[in-house]
């Protein structure tokens, strides 16, 4: 299918929330957003927790499923609002024993089990700050991200803190206590039955006073470009968290809505917790790992309706749809139910738009935002005009532009001020106007680095993009991901997804290579599509085919076939570790990459 013939979005199945674009924002404020909450009884503030579990018990619809929890062995455990809100109680009650209070950062290292929505959702009632970490992680990941969060608490499990924590625990003076979930805590000094302590609790939790402004959330960035940095996020983020999920993600209170993002990153809490449960929908929670078949399978037999998911997945899956097989596997299972497609992590490939359309018979819906950034803030909307490629527009509220780049390829400053692109299809470094709820309010620890993350009134995203004359973005690359070769910067992104668009190519990964003449030259790892032989002259073929997408000043130089490119355990190419190989580099951490223990 041609990609002009899916510009049209599909019809949805339920009226879309968004359907004319203009006036929508033309209406929008944030104000207004913020007065769709309830806000805490009597006036008190706003909380997180308030708004995603109990004023839905406080409305009657406590007895709704809030999560329907799949468990590895694909028993299904359901918990209404009702049960949740009792939970999350008693976690925060078991807090307060524990003399754990306002602002005292509580740490999770959990996969995606009950437990850990229980822990997330008590700890913001109890007006701590919660610091999610992804459970792949390797010692010194976890080790450095406690130390630099100051944390008071963590709540994981026997297997996980035997392996990651508990050697590393005198280290971490300030961890005043270890809760863990399940059994083990008997057979582990120092720690406590995570079980036992909110058994013990009270199901009922008075929320305190809480301002808008109060820290909730503290997010880790991947710290892939150096020492992690620690984004602060504050109550008022629920209202962004609310109002983009019904923009970019089509929320209805009737959905069952499936996020596949780990809530150890900030797609998996703010669109895979907090969001979805303010809306008041059911919410899928898989604890298993990547499987095209176990997906398709949970898609089909929890009627999902609404899925967030991310590129790299979405690629995966299309890896079992090709060759002999082709559109064989989707097909055996009723994906009836599904009427919204959304992805982000990274930009979305023309294909997998075309992918989408052909195989599932929805497009997917791009969209794009930062750890930073707390929210959704570009996003291609179920009742607009979706161009494969684009993360899109501007959510409601959002204001975003595109600045001039100097040599580095960030954002130009001169004297302290900066200038926006004029021209359609000129790259330059995004950027967006301060003001949104969910915007970080600074790197934990580190002023001066947050203060530089601004000029003349912007946010500087460190993100490469360019607009067209209809004001739709297109993501080129990270400004330090780019490759500077014979005077132009070259985004690995664009160059990666023409490859793409030839049909023995299923995915590659593109680094710099340096030159004592050009600089640097593009070199291009692909993996090839299932019975496609990688010889010389399949080569010269991918060589001729970039340099007639993408011309020759950009087009890779270099070709190299490699069936194993190293993935997370999300499945999105490791650049960094194709680059550390290449070079010769140490490799650094990889406790996150595919098949790592």
């Amino acid at each position: 299918m041609a990609w002009e013939t899916i510009r049209k979005a599909a019809t949805p199945g339920v009226p879309p929330n968004l359907v004319d674009y203009a006036q929508t924002c033309s209406d929008f404020t944030w104000s207004r957003a913020r007065h769709e909450l309830d806000g805490l009884p009597g006036g008190t503030g706003l909380n997180m927790a308030y708004e995603a579990v109990d004023r839905h018990v406080a409305t009657d619809r406590g007895g709704k499923v809030a999560l329907r929890c799949v468990g590895r062995d694909d028993t299904v455990e359901t918990v209404t609002y009702a049960e949740l809100a009792r939970r999350t109680a008693r976690f925060a009650n078991a807090l307060r024993l524990l003399g754990v209070g306002r602002g005292d950062a509580v740490f999770t290292l959990l996969g995606r089990c009950p437990e850990l929505y229980t822990a997330v959702l008590g700890t913001l009632k109890n007006t701590s700050v919660l610091c999610p970490l992804f459970s792949a992680f390797g010692p010194d990941p976890v080790e450095q991200r406690l130390q630099l969060g100051d944390a008071r608490v963590l709540v994981t499990t026997a297997a996980l803190y035997r392996r990651k924590v508990a050697d590393r625990r005198a280290s971490l003076p300030g961890l005043a206590h270890v809760l863990i979930v399940g059994p083990g805590a008997e057979d582990l000094p120092g720690t406590l039955s995570f079980d036992m302590l909110t058994a013990a609790a009270p199901d009922q939790f008075t929320i305190p006073p809480t301002s808008p402004e109060d820290t909730a959330l503290l997010h880790f960035t991947s710290g892939t470009t150096g020492a992690p940095k620690g984004a602060i996020h504050v109550h008022e983020a629920v209202v962004a968290h609310h109002a983009t999920a019904s923009y970019a993600l089509d929320l209805h209170p009737e959905d069952v809505y499936w996020c596949t993002a780990d809530p150890g990153w900030v797609t998996g809490m703010s669109y895979g917790i907090i969001a979805p449960l303010v809306h008041g929908v059911t919410l899928v929670v898989d604890e298993g790992d990547f499987d095209a078949r176990r997906w398709y399978r949970i898609l089909a037999e929890q009627r999902v309706g609404v899925w967030y998911t991310a590129p790299t997945a979405l690629r995966m899956l299309m890896r079992t749809t090709l060759g002999q097989e082709h559109h064989n596997v989707p097909a055996a299972y009723d994906l009836s139910a599904l009427r919204f497609v959304a992805s982000v992590g990274e930009p979305l490939n023309p294909e997998a738009v075309v992918w989408g359309q052909e195989v599932l018979g929805l497009p997917v819906h791009d969209n794009w935002w930062q750890t930073e950034t707390g929210c959704i803030m570009i996003a291609n909307f179920a009742g607009c005009e979706i161009r494969p490629g684009s993360m899109g527009r501007p959510v409601p509220g959002a204001e975003a532009t595109v600045l001039e780049r100097g040599e580095n390829g960030r954002a130009l400053i001169t004297d302290g001020r900066v200038t926006e692109v004029e021209t359609p299809g000129v790259e330059g470094e995004l950027a967006l106007r301060p003001g949104w709820p969910s915007m970080f309010r600074g790197y934990l620890h580190d002023k001066e680095r947050y203060e530089a993350t601004f000029a003349d009134g912007w946010y500087l995203t460190g993100d490469l993009a360019r607009r067209d004359e209809d004001g739709w973005y297109w993501f080129v690359g990270r400004a330090d991901d780019v490759i500077k070769s014979a005077g132009h910067l070259v985004g690995p992104f664009e160059v990666e997804s023409a490859l793409m668009e030839h049909p023995a190519v299923v995915e590659a990964g593109v680094i710099g290579r340096p030159d004592p003449v050009a600089g640097n030259i593009v070199k291009a790892f692909v993996s090839l599509r299932p019975g496609t032989e990688p010889t010389a002259a399949l080569e010269r073929e991918l060589l001729a085919f970039g340099r007639r997408r993408l011309g020759p000043a950009v087009a890779p130089r270099e070709i190299a076939f490699d069936q194993n490119l190293p993935r997370t355990r999300s499945g999105k190419v490791m650049r960094r570790l194709l680059r550390a190989r290449e070079l010769g580099l140490p490799t650094g951490d990889l406790s996150t990459l595919e098949g790592s223990t």
